[in-house]
Protein backbone atom coordinates (compact mmCIF):
# COMPACT_ATOMS: atom_id res chain seq x y z
CA UNK A 1 0.00 0.00 0.00
CA UNK A 2 1.21 3.35 -1.05
CA UNK A 3 1.64 6.43 1.48
CA UNK A 4 -0.69 8.04 -0.61
CA UNK A 5 -3.44 5.10 -0.38
CA UNK A 6 -2.95 5.10 3.03
CA UNK A 7 -4.02 8.69 3.42
CA UNK A 8 -7.16 8.19 1.66
CA UNK A 9 -10.69 8.24 3.13
CA UNK A 10 -13.71 6.47 1.82
CA UNK A 11 -17.28 7.23 2.05
CA UNK A 12 -19.36 4.24 2.77
CA UNK A 13 -23.07 4.47 3.27
CA UNK A 14 -23.84 6.64 6.40
CA UNK A 15 -20.15 6.51 7.65
CA UNK A 16 -16.22 7.39 6.70
CA UNK A 17 -13.70 4.57 6.27
CA UNK A 18 -10.02 3.84 5.58
CA UNK A 19 -8.50 2.23 2.34
CA UNK A 20 -7.54 -0.62 4.34
CA UNK A 21 -11.67 -0.88 5.24
CA UNK A 22 -12.66 -0.58 1.87
CA UNK A 23 -10.60 -3.52 0.76
CA UNK A 24 -12.08 -5.21 4.41
CA UNK A 25 -16.06 -4.15 2.61
CA UNK A 26 -14.92 -5.52 -0.90
CA UNK A 27 -13.71 -9.04 0.33
CA UNK A 28 -16.29 -8.96 3.12
CA UNK A 29 -19.12 -8.29 0.42
CA UNK A 30 -17.84 -11.21 -2.18
CA UNK A 31 -17.41 -13.42 1.13
CA UNK A 32 -21.17 -13.41 1.56
CA UNK A 33 -21.59 -15.20 -1.95
CA UNK A 34 -18.14 -16.44 -3.10
CA UNK A 35 -19.74 -18.63 -6.08
CA UNK A 36 -21.16 -15.56 -7.70
CA UNK A 37 -19.15 -13.55 -10.28
CA UNK A 38 -18.26 -10.20 -9.53
CA UNK A 39 -17.11 -6.85 -11.27
CA UNK A 40 -14.90 -4.48 -9.60
CA UNK A 41 -15.17 -0.69 -11.23
CA UNK A 42 -13.17 2.27 -10.26
CA UNK A 43 -14.40 5.34 -12.02
CA UNK A 44 -13.46 9.05 -11.73
CA UNK A 45 -15.34 12.57 -12.15
CA UNK A 46 -15.43 16.05 -11.80
CA UNK A 47 -17.77 19.39 -12.53
CA UNK A 48 -16.25 21.55 -15.07
CA UNK A 49 -14.32 24.12 -13.78
CA UNK A 50 -11.11 25.91 -13.68
CA UNK A 51 -10.54 24.31 -10.33
CA UNK A 52 -12.50 20.93 -8.82
CA UNK A 53 -12.48 18.43 -6.65
CA UNK A 54 -12.05 14.92 -8.47
CA UNK A 55 -14.44 12.26 -7.10
CA UNK A 56 -13.44 8.84 -7.44
CA UNK A 57 -15.77 5.92 -6.94
CA UNK A 58 -15.05 2.25 -6.49
CA UNK A 59 -18.49 -0.27 -7.17
CA UNK A 60 -18.46 -3.72 -6.05
CA UNK A 61 -20.86 -5.43 -8.55
CA UNK A 62 -22.45 -8.62 -7.58
CA UNK A 63 -22.98 -9.86 -11.80
CA UNK A 64 -26.72 -9.87 -12.29
CA UNK A 65 -28.01 -9.06 -8.50
CA UNK A 66 -26.59 -5.42 -7.43
CA UNK A 67 -23.80 -4.41 -5.82
CA UNK A 68 -22.31 -1.32 -2.97
CA UNK A 69 -20.30 1.74 -3.82
CA UNK A 70 -17.62 3.83 -2.24
CA UNK A 71 -16.23 7.07 -3.25
CA UNK A 72 -13.95 9.55 -2.08
CA UNK A 73 -13.03 13.19 -2.83
CA UNK A 74 -9.69 15.17 -4.00
CA UNK A 75 -8.21 18.27 -2.76
CA UNK A 76 -9.01 20.71 -4.97
CA UNK A 77 -7.20 20.37 -8.37
CA UNK A 78 -6.39 22.82 -11.30
CA UNK A 79 -7.54 21.93 -14.63
CA UNK A 80 -7.57 24.85 -17.13
CA UNK A 81 -8.91 22.32 -20.12
CA UNK A 82 -11.04 19.73 -20.65
CA UNK A 83 -8.08 18.02 -21.51
CA UNK A 84 -6.28 18.32 -18.45
CA UNK A 85 -9.76 17.12 -15.91
CA UNK A 86 -10.24 14.25 -18.20
CA UNK A 87 -6.50 13.23 -18.03
CA UNK A 88 -6.35 13.54 -14.31
CA UNK A 89 -9.86 11.89 -13.63
CA UNK A 90 -8.50 8.92 -15.64
CA UNK A 91 -5.38 8.69 -13.92
CA UNK A 92 -6.83 9.23 -10.85
CA UNK A 93 -9.45 5.90 -11.53
CA UNK A 94 -6.20 4.39 -12.57
CA UNK A 95 -3.54 5.07 -9.73
CA UNK A 96 -6.33 3.72 -6.97
CA UNK A 97 -7.19 0.75 -9.41
CA UNK A 98 -3.74 0.15 -9.20
CA UNK A 99 -3.74 0.28 -5.44
CA UNK A 100 -6.39 -2.09 -5.28
CA UNK A 101 -5.63 -4.74 -7.35
CA UNK A 102 -2.11 -4.53 -5.40
CA UNK A 103 -3.27 -5.14 -2.15
CA UNK A 104 -5.82 -7.40 -3.13
CA UNK A 105 -3.72 -9.67 -4.97
CA UNK A 106 -1.39 -9.68 -1.53
CA UNK A 107 -4.23 -10.40 0.48
CA UNK A 108 -6.33 -13.36 -1.83
CA UNK A 109 -3.15 -13.89 -4.02
CA UNK A 110 -3.23 -14.07 -7.76
CA UNK A 111 -6.67 -15.33 -8.77
CA UNK A 112 -8.13 -13.24 -6.64
CA UNK A 113 -12.03 -13.97 -6.28
CA UNK A 114 -13.45 -12.63 -9.44
CA UNK A 115 -10.96 -13.50 -12.24
CA UNK A 116 -8.97 -10.13 -12.30
CA UNK A 117 -12.22 -8.23 -13.68
CA UNK A 118 -11.35 -4.69 -12.09
CA UNK A 119 -12.18 -1.86 -15.18
CA UNK A 120 -11.46 1.32 -15.40
CA UNK A 121 -14.45 3.60 -16.13
CA UNK A 122 -13.74 6.79 -17.71
CA UNK A 123 -15.99 9.88 -18.35
CA UNK A 124 -15.35 10.11 -22.48
CA UNK A 125 -17.94 8.80 -25.18
CA UNK A 126 -17.93 7.89 -28.99
CA UNK A 127 -19.99 12.08 -29.20
CA UNK A 128 -19.64 15.00 -27.78
CA UNK A 129 -16.41 16.75 -26.50
CA UNK A 130 -14.47 14.17 -25.02
CA UNK A 131 -14.78 11.88 -28.23
CA UNK A 132 -11.23 13.10 -28.88
CA UNK A 133 -9.53 12.03 -25.64
CA UNK A 134 -11.07 8.59 -26.46
CA UNK A 135 -8.33 6.64 -27.84
CA UNK A 136 -5.52 8.19 -25.41
CA UNK A 137 -6.90 7.15 -22.25
CA UNK A 138 -8.64 4.23 -23.16
CA UNK A 139 -4.54 3.40 -24.17
CA UNK A 140 -3.64 4.54 -20.96
CA UNK A 141 -6.02 1.99 -18.49
CA UNK A 142 -4.94 -0.44 -20.92
CA UNK A 143 -1.29 -0.30 -20.81
CA UNK A 144 -1.69 -0.35 -16.93
CA UNK A 145 -3.41 -3.86 -17.34
CA UNK A 146 -6.84 -2.60 -16.92
CA UNK A 147 -9.96 -3.26 -19.08
CA UNK A 148 -11.34 0.14 -19.92
CA UNK A 149 -14.64 1.68 -20.34
CA UNK A 150 -16.19 4.30 -21.85
CA UNK A 151 -19.96 6.31 -22.50
CA UNK A 152 -22.40 4.83 -21.76
CA UNK A 153 -21.63 1.44 -19.82
CA UNK A 154 -18.74 3.40 -17.77
CA UNK A 155 -21.14 3.54 -15.03
CA UNK A 156 -18.43 4.05 -12.01
CA UNK A 157 -17.97 7.11 -13.57
CA UNK A 158 -20.78 8.94 -15.05
CA UNK A 159 -23.59 7.57 -12.78
CA UNK A 160 -21.59 6.81 -9.46
CA UNK A 161 -19.03 9.16 -9.45
CA UNK A 162 -21.47 12.14 -11.18
CA UNK A 163 -23.51 11.59 -8.63
CA UNK A 164 -21.33 13.11 -5.89
CA UNK A 165 -20.04 15.62 -8.07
Amino acid sequence: MSPESSKLKFHAAERMISFVELIDEILGYVKTDPNRHYSLMIGSDSRASDETEIITAVAIWKIGNGGRYFWTKSEVERCPTLRDRIYKEAMKSITLAQEIRSVLKDRVGEDFLWDNKISVHIDVGEVGPTKEFKESVLGMAKGFGFDAVIKPEAVAAFVVADRHT
